[in-house]
């Protein structure tokens, strides 16, 4: 195929198949392109990956939708970065933050850089994340990252959600915009001479036939796994996760603008605040702990031991497949991959595998030779995000479990790239010259891999700091920087009120 299919059926609905059908219903119906959206009544949404990164914002910016539409429909808030908390236990990085990037950064970055260099070479200086970025002192202090006009310098940010309710909202436009929709359930691919796809039964007993396929049918991968066995790539030696749970808890007045990720016994805990509640989960390793066992260390720290509180039982295949385009299929979402949702990297994933075959598409390349360049991109996309994800376990300080023991001590784990990324940190050379060697940081920019290894505290053991804070400038810098910017609840309930005039 070297020309733009005129009929495409994406089979699967949730947050991965409604994102896609927006985004090329909105760039291919206007050119004549059919698309149909194949959703089963029977297959529930694994729907608990409510975090995004600032590429959602360019999602919904490159529609025309605006926040106040799709916002208060979804219950979602703004997310500045996300906080890290017991997975370094060296004093005084107990916690770190990895934050979203503003135009501050320019004025900061280089300095955090700098003291990072003298902390390395022993000088007593704070060289935490936390101290040098707006977005923690705006997630601090509970501050929409949204600044007031006279404020000159842009703010990146993503946001919280209810995975669920985004899903049915993206349904909703793009039925309206003219995307078809049928309601029923996939069973098997009918395959014609070539290998390729031909049509989609259903337990309806119709044949639904198409020129390209778009499989977003989840963990069963039907069209990219079932139909064509396209080989899937473990990241299992990587990542010993493969489970989570997901419960609710109340929220109060406040509503903070990070994802808190905090180490447990096995694993790790999300903390996600809605404006309705907080989203809670628990990802964690089944061979070293019991499902029951899990879920009772979690309840545990929410204090809902004695609630009826209803937890979700899940688990996760870490990978990714040797071709999410194969033949006339894309694999989008779960079908495709999976990391575990540290660094809240799901939504981007999709989002980008969808994005840049949408590319292909409207140059009617198809290509042999423009399947094996796009497959090698996200290739790139999920490997380079995984060893970002491994660096958190690999420099983990934490021994009290076998858990954390292996993880820090697992040399699977560590790609070729990780190992100079490591090395480079270990001897003090330039991390940002080593990044941009490897062409990675349009993946995971400098500024996220210093906040990270910084963040955790691997710098030499020089002992507690004495003489002046050099770094006491900066904080009231953040302090004045910070008055430009307004209570997270406070505009959010003024974003519902605008949604809800605008409604009646």
């Amino acid at each position: 195929m070297t020309s733009t299919p005129r009929k495409i059926i994406i089979v699967g609905g949730g947050t991965a198949g409604w994102m896609t059908a927006l985004m090329y219903g909105d760039a291919l119906i206007k050119q004549g392109v059919e698309i149909t959206v194949l959703e089963s009544p029977t297959v529930g949404v694994i729907g608990v990956g409510e975090g995004s990164t600032p590429a959602l914002k360019r999602y919904f910016d490159s529609l025309g939708i605006q926040e106040s539409e799709w916002m208060p429909a979804c219950n979602a808030t703004y997310k500045s970065g996300i906080g890290f908390d017991g997975w370094s236990t060296k004093p005084g990085y107990d916690n770190y933050f990895h934050q979203f990037a503003t135009m501050v950064d320019n004025l900061t970055l280089p300095n955090f850089m700098e003291n990072v260099h003298a902390r390395q070479r022993g000088v007593h200086i704070d060289a935490r994340p936390n101290r040098y970025f707006l977005s923690a002192r705006l997630s601090e202090d509970c501050l929409a990252p949204k600044s007031s006009e006279n404020f000159p310098f842009f703010t990146n940010y993503g946001y919280h959600f209810d995975a669920t309710l985004l899903g049915q909202f993206l349904h909703k436009r793009a039925v309206a915009l003219g995307v078809q929709y049928k309601s029923c359930h996939v069973t098997h691919a009918v395959m014609n001479e070539r290998g390729d796809i031909a049509a989609v039964a259903t337990q309806e007993g119709e044949q639904l036939a198409a020129d390209f396929f778009v499989d977003c049918s989840g963990f069963s991968a039907l069209l990219i796994g079932k139909a064509l066995e396209t080989p899937f790539v473990s990241y299992a030696d990587n990542l010993f996760n493969d489970s989570a749970i997901a419960m609710p808890s109340e929220i109060g007045d406040k509503i903070p603008t990070k994802t808190v990720s905090s180490a447990m016994r096995h694993g790790w805990a999300w903390k996600i605040p809605l404006t309705n509640r907080y989203g809670n989960g628990y990802v964690y390793s089944s061979s070293f702990v019991s499902a029951d066992e899990a879920e009772h260390e979690l309840r545990s720290k929410l204090g809902l031991l004695e609630s009826d509180t209803q937890a979700r039982h899940l688990k996760m295949k870490l990978g990714r497949v040797t071709k999410h385009w194969n033949r006339n299929v894309l694999a989008v979402g779960l079908s495709q991959g999976f990391l575990e949702p540290l660094e809240a990297t799901a939504l981007y994933l999709t989002q980008m595998t969808a994005a840049i075959f949408l590319l292909f598409l409207e140059k009617g390349d198809l290509s042999d030779q423009a399947r094996d360049v796009y497959n090698q991109q996200i290739h790139d996309y999920f490997d380079s995000h995984r060893d970002y994800i491994v660096a958190h376990y690999k420099t983990n300080s934490r021994t009290d479990t076998p858990y954390w023991r292996a993880n820090a001590e697992n040399l699977d784990s560590v790609s070729d790239s990780l190992k100079h990324i490591f090395q480079t940190w270990i001897e003090g050379r330039d991390l940002a010259a080593e990044i941009r060697r490897q062409n990675i940081e349009h993946f995971y920019p400098v500024g996220s891999w210093y906040s990270l290894l910084a963040g955790m505290g691997s710098f030499p053991d020089i002992g507690p700091a004495t003489g002046p804070d050099l770094v006491a400038p900066l904080d009231d810098f953040m302090r004045r920087c910070a008055l430009n910017f307004r209570d997270h609840r406070t505009v959010l309930n003024e974003m519902a009120e605008q949604a809800k005039a605008s409604s009646m």
